[in-house]
């Protein structure tokens, strides 16, 4: 009778091949977008500041190929640079390609002033290699910008459409690479560099690493399965399961409209390495009872009943612990928390209503113990007897080592530096640095000036404060190079008097620039203003990349702002671009972390006290759960790891997972003392079995997220190895100080006894 309440084997492995083909054309539609527009919430001031921004101005993510040749400007060179040029800004995504074959180039006249080309594609033979190169480094706008001040370097600047996610820059960065191979320009790159091309890195590193880690994550449990319990039956299961938690989890990320990020690309191994773990405790309480003599339904049934209260105790409590992580306002931060939490709930109902179903029908072997599971057991006895026996020593020692490690949490630093996320022999590093070095940085941030009237940006006081601000911000080590009204005025005024350089100052009539900006025929103008001459900006290429760094550079230039133009002389005014999208992500990081650290100690303290219905056994089990946040962050500390997109994840995540064993073996123990078990022998009997099961899964979960540090994505290998590190001293809190604490806690209550 009890048989029957199992999922019949058939309908089991329907559910499980349904869940391996099915979600297959869903997954189609999966979104892969990293940009950073994808990481903040609609309502971030950082997002409304961009947004009122693009609406009157272009974009400021780009991608730079830098050609280098000393013979780069001979007429052969630059007409294979202008004909990419032109064919790149044909295409449908690219709103503009600046090169110096395609720049504005104001030059004095007998009768006011023209707008050339800088480089006259049709007219290349008119000058010498020498002539063009003193040309293009003579102009006031191109050096640091288009061409490198050594006189052997040139780029071409593609600025595209807003674009709606990676795969499209993607295409973007393969149509740069096609075109400059068919105009025989490749054997002249040095590099691809610019935020478009980050985001194209960042993606490849993402498909790579659920390509190769997933796979090899799932393979990893799979084989120690395989070491532990020498059952083919238990490696298939394990196969189909985790494709199966994995499909379902991705499918929900779909359906939330929620695209794949390099946060969210982490939820696939994530998911691997706790199924299995799951398992783990099935598989074992199923050996159990084989060599109990158990056998066919039966066995399923009994080895469910066991496992059944603490797996649902787990699952609950590691829903409960990924879902603190939507708090967080970074958008995949979320999502990875939410789908997280899915995947761990279709987990938990797989385990405990469709696996039991198969072992039931096809389960007739024994289950042998493997080598491996003799040294876990000895491993696992001899670690709970020294606490059980030096319980005081036990308490003591790990105090010490808390106190030593707790004050160097301090220490952690919060930080985002995407160029930091990849190792300094990687293409798109040094491209970067090729391109920091001959032209200028490559993050770029802007201060946006908004008159409120038509006309008002011709102000000449205006302008001139602005022109005030500009070169104090030029004076900071940080910018690289800028470009403002300002400066194109100067030049227009200069050039309309003929060229003398008294004149490159600004004209104090109103009207007269009015008369230039009219005048002015050229393409770029509208880059540093808008049509209604009522908007303008500041655009600075700073060579700086954290968000440190970038935090307190934008905090000095609003106190130069405010000090060289003042908030009441415009109607607005404001920092975008890039630059501030990224230092934003700081303030965001340290919401979201102690956002979500609060609610999981809170939340994890109320179920605790829930499951075990004591102010005392709650307080007891919850410090082992929360040895993964002090050993983290005070290694974080140590070592200087920062806290950042990856980083901030593993706390919540390792915590999760490290409740998962303190409440397996809580719960054995208290069984056992119901059972009228003394201490010394509940924690005896609970070790035996439980131990085995606790140590084999932190194994499994360790060596699963320990080859996540074998990838190129340091982000990736950041969280694997501190996740493993969590892990473990969960591990040893579960079998030495928590053994050690309930004994203590024995010898308490006899004595008040």
């Amino acid at each position: 009778m009890a048989a029957r309440r199992l999922c019949p084997g058939w309908l089991a492995l329907c559910i499980l091949g349904a869940l391996m083909l099915l979600p297959g054309p869903i997954l189609m539609e999966m979104d892969l977008d990293n940009a950073p527009e994808a990481y903040f919430p609609e309502d971030a001031p950082a997002v409304i500041a961009d947004d009122r921004v693009r609406a009157a101005f272009p974009q400021d993510q780009v991608i730079v190929a830098l050609l280098r040749g000393d013979d780069i400007y001979e007429a052969e060179w630059l007409e294979r640079l202008d004909a990419a040029s032109r064919e790149m800004e044909r295409l449908g995504p690219v709103e503009r390609v600046l090169s110096v074959t395609q720049a504005d180039h104001i030059v004095p006249t007998e009768d006011g002033f023209s707008v050339e080309t800088l480089v006259d594609a049709s007219e290349l033979d008119a000058r010498s290699a020498d002539e063009w190169r003193e040309r293009v480094l003579g102009d006031r706008f191109a050096p640091d910008l288009l061409a490198g001040s050594g006189g052997d370097t040139l780029a071409l600047v593609v600025r595209p459409h807003p674009m709606d996610n990676s795969l499209q820059r993607l295409e973007l960065e393969d149509s740069l690479r096609d075109t400059l191979t068919s105009h025989g320009l490749d054997d002249r790159l040095a590099g691809i560099a610019g935020h478009v091309a980050l985001d194209v890195a960042q993606l490849r590193a993402m498909l790579t690493g659920t390509a190769l880690f997933v796979p090899a994550t799932t393979l990893i449990g799979l084989i120690v399965i395989g070491f532990l319990f020498r059952r083919w039956l238990a490696v298939g299961i394990a196969a189909v399961t985790v494709g199966g938690v994995v499909n379902g989890a991705l499918v929900a990320l779909v359906l939330m409209g929620a695209p794949y990020t390099l946060i969210t690309s982490i939820v696939p191994p994530l998911l691997s390495a706790l199924t299995i773990a799951m398992l783990v405790h099935l598989f074992t309480a199923a050996s159990h009872q084989a060599r109990r003599g158990v056998n066919g339904p039966e066995r399923a049934q009994r080895a469910l009943d066991a496992i059944r209260r603490p797996v649902f105790y787990m699952g609950i409590t590691t829903v409960v612990a990924l879902l603190t992580l939507t708090l967080s306002p970074i958008r995949p931060v979320a999502a990875f928390g939410l789908v997280s939490a899915v995947g761990i709930l279709l987990a938990v109902l797989l385990v405990l209503y469709v696996v039991p179903g198969i072992l039931a029908r096809w389960d007739r072997r024994d289950w042998h113990q493997g080598a491996g599971g003799h040294t876990i057991n000895r491993v696992t006895r001899a670690l709970s007897a020294l606490a059980i026996r030096r319980a005081g020593w036990v308490v003591a020692i790990t105090l010490l080592i808390l106190a030593a490690g707790l004050p160097q949490i301090r220490h952690v630093m919060v930080e985002t530096d995407l160029y930091a996320f990849f190792k300094e022999d990687h293409p798109v590093i040094q491209a970067t640095r090729e391109v920091e070095t001959s032209l200028s940085g490559v993050m770029p941030l802007e201060v946006v000036f908004d008159t409120g009237e038509y006309d008002g940006a011709t102000d000449p006081a205006l302008l001139a404060d602005l022109k005030s601000l500009q070169d104090r911000l030029d004076a900071r080590p940080e910018v690289d190079f800028s470009l403002s009204l300002a400066d194109m005025v100067e030049e227009m005024h200069w050039a309309f008097n003929e060229g003398d350089p008294d004149y490159r100052a600004l004209p104090d009539s109103a009207p007269l620039i009015s008369q230039y900006l009219f005048v002015y025929d050229g393409r770029d103008l509208h880059d540093v203003v808008d049509r209604d001459l009522q908007q303008t900006r500041i655009l600075m290429n700073l060579n700086i990349h954290g968000a440190r760094e970038l935090n307190l550079f934008m905090d000095d230039v609003r106190d130069a702002v405010r000090s060289e133009v003042g908030d009441d002389a415009v109607e607005y005014w404001d920092l975008a671009g890039m630059g501030r999208l990224f230092a934003d992500q700081e303030t965001l990081l340290i919401q979201g972390q102690l956002r979500s650290l609060i609610a999981v100690v809170i939340l994890m303290s109320a179920l605790m006290l829930l499951f075990w219905r004591s102010f005392t056994a709650a307080g007891i089990t919850m410090i082992p759960n929360l040895a993964p946040i002090a050993a983290i962050f005070s290694v974080m500390g140590i070592l200087g790891i920062w806290l950042d997109m990856a980083t901030a994840l593993v706390a919540s995540v390792a915590v999760g997972i490290a409740v998962d064993d303190t409440v397996h073996t809580y719960h054995q123990f208290r069984k056992h003392r119901l059972a009228g078990s003394s201490t010394v022998a509940a924690l005896a009997r609970t070790y035996r079995r439980s131990g085995r099961a606790v140590t084999a899964t932190t194994l499994i979960l360790c060596a699963q997220f320990l080859i996540l540090g074998l990838s190129d994505f340091l982000p990736l290998v950041a969280f694997g190895l501190l996740t493993a590190l969590g892990l473990v001293a969960a591990w040893l809190f579960d079998l030495l100080l928590l053994p050690a604490l309930l004994t203590l806690w024995a010898r308490r209550q006899e004595r008040r006894a």
